[in-house]
């Protein structure tokens, strides 16, 4: 287990003793709200966003077929 050095910290409040306000973690970003998070929808806004995507589908399909087809003539 990693031990951070520096000044000793209190130890945190009990559950029951903590202040009622929402607090930002100290080592890491904001927390992002589950609300916000929910629903994984593609947003696909310009016409070359699209063709980068669908290039990049065909591509997999493509790579795998070559792929077994090298594979078959060994």
């Amino acid at each position: 287990m990693p031990v951070r050095e520096g000044p000793v910290q209190p130890a945190p409040p009990p559950r029951g003793e903590r202040p009622t306000g929402r607090m930002r973690p100290v080592d890491g970003p904001a927390p992002y709200p589950a609300e916000k998070a929910r629903g994984g929808e593609t947003i696909l806004r310009s016409p070359m966003r699209r063709v980068v995507l669908v290039v990049g589908l065909v591509g997999i399909v493509v790579l795998l077929l070559a792929l077994r087809l090298m594979a078959a003539q060994q």
